[in-house]
């Protein structure tokens, strides 16, 4: 392969080996350099050709292959994928949207269960969105805020910058860079309370007159574009979670990625892009983020710690369009001002002095381990387990006819927390089922929570009340 240079790969502190190769061949890919269909050199041969070890090419291809730009043909070698538009391939005029049109709220939600606290006052299984609270470095973090806490400056117990601490923004900024494949500075990031702090700001910004919402259904690839198109042709927003579908767990295709991003670009509309836990991918890296892709300034990125590290720290982010930053931040001052400086100036410090990568990696191994083990413990019931090797949770679908909300009930008496996916939909599911957390529970924990499981499953089916 001609295009790169040996000396174009030398190690750094920041960027792996195999994610230069990787980034440079997705460059090239994307600007049509390297030709859909074309045929790349086996792993040996461009390790040779680049003074790389065969793991790093590896590494690579890998990672090009799972995001879909490269396709693997058993017996005939690595190929790039012939699913790019070549429309696609070149930076479009940037606009800005219109207002969005007038909305109506959408219509109630089938009701689930509330527990009162557990006697230990943890969460009871299988709660889908806690953390694993139990291993958090807490110690290190009080050492952290004891710190910051001494040194803070007079000037940090006035009014700050709406748009949040500027050391938390610029380890931001780098982090996603290298992690998710983002593109942007500081200046583009806005400090926020949680995705929930994101969304109600992003709301408040782009639906002034309110919306219109409109579900669109999901397959294995992810959201369906067409359906999309077809149900609200004159939509300017959508929000979604390409990176791990929230709840169901699928990855968004490239293809649907690219479509997706084509319509934005075409129509004006905006795409909020949620990426609450894409962090925790057990295979590879984490797939890179659909901002990344975006050369029209489409896409609002969401990114929040609630989930890497513990839902009390209400510190979420935008990463905005720069056309769109000094109207968000005119709107902060008079919404909140600005988020409280002390947590910001801690969790800047876990950035910068590495901890939070640690966290990171230690996290990945132990939820494998804990999914798992859900995994075999579950192996008996009697149901269908869709269960990605990402995130913190699994989806269990249940029998034909069994009725989720009795078996939420049913779970309650057995000392369970249960979340059906019906909450989550606006229209009739097929087929019921429910969300399996697993992050905040331990191997005995787990076990235990299934064998309660099976016996509010027993009693169902015992007693008849399946519908």
């Amino acid at each position: 392969m001609t295009i790169f240079k040996p000396e174009s790969f030398r190690p750094t502190a920041d960027l792996p080996l195999y994610q230069q190769l990787y980034m440079h061949l997705r460059a090239a890919i994307l600007s049509g350099e390297l030709k859909r269909g074309l045929k790349l050199p086996s792993t040996r041969a461009l390790a040779d050709d680049l003074n790389l070890s065969r793991n790093t090419v590896l590494n690579a291809y890998r990672q090009l292959t799972a995001e879909g730009y490269l396709e693997g043909h058993a017996g005939s070698g690595t190929f790039v994928a012939d699913v790019l538009p070549e429309h696609l391939l070149t930076t479009p005029d940037r606009k800005l949207a219109t207002t969005p049109e007038r909305i109506e709220p959408p219509p109630p939600r089938s009701p689930t269960l509330s527990l009162p606290p557990s006697k230990s006052g943890l969460p009871r299984p299988f709660r889908s969105d806690v953390p694993a609270l139990d291993v958090f470095p807490y110690e290190l973090w009080s050492r952290l805020i004891a710190r910051q806490a001494r040194r803070m400056p007079r000037t940090a117990f006035s009014y700050q910058d709406p748009a949040g601490y500027r050391p938390l923004r610029e380890a931001i900024a780098a982090h996603v860079t290298v992690t998710r494949q983002v593109h942007c500075t500081l200046e583009q990031i806005i400090m926020v309370s949680g995705a929930q702090g994101a969304l109600d700001l992003a709301a408040r910004v782009l639906l002034n007159a309110g919306a219109q919402i409109i579900p669109i259904p999901i397959d294995q690839d992810g959201l369906m574009i067409e359906a999309a198109i077809a149900r609200a042709p004159q939509a300017r927003l959508a929000y979604l979670t390409p990176s791990h579908q929230f709840p169901l767990g699928v990855t968004m295709s490239l293809t649907r990625r690219l479509a997706l991003l084509d319509w934005a670009r075409r129509t004006g509309a905006y795409l909020l892009e949620d990426d609450y836990d894409s962090e925790y991918r057990f295979v590879g890296r984490p797939l890179a983020a659909l901002q990344g892709l975006d050369e029209a300034e489409r896409v609002i990125y969401i990114g929040t710690f609630s989930k890497v590290l513990f839902p009390a720290l209400r510190l979420g982010y935008l990463i905005l369009p720069m056309p769109l930053v000094e109207e968000f931040l005119r709107l902060r001052r008079y919404v909140d001002t600005h988020l409280p400086i002390l947590e910001q100036a801690v969790l800047t410090d876990f950035i910068v002095e590495g901890h939070f990568t640690r966290h990171l990696r230690r996290m990945r191994t132990l939820y494998a381990e804990r999914r798992a083990a859900l995994l075999t413990a579950a192996r008996d019931l009697p149901l269908d387990i869709y269960a990605p090797e990402a995130g913190i949770h699994c989806v269990g679908w249940l029998p034909a006819g069994m009725d989720d909300q009795t078996l939420v009930r049913q779970g309650a008496a057995h000392n369970l927390d249960l979340t059906p996916i019906s909450i989550f939909c606006l229209e009739p599911l097929a087929r019921k089922g429910l969300l399996l957390g697993y992050g905040e529970y331990s191997v005995a924990e787990i076990k235990a929570g299934v064998r309660r499981l099976a016996a509010a499953l027993r009693s169902m089916s015992q007693s008849g009340t399946t519908h």
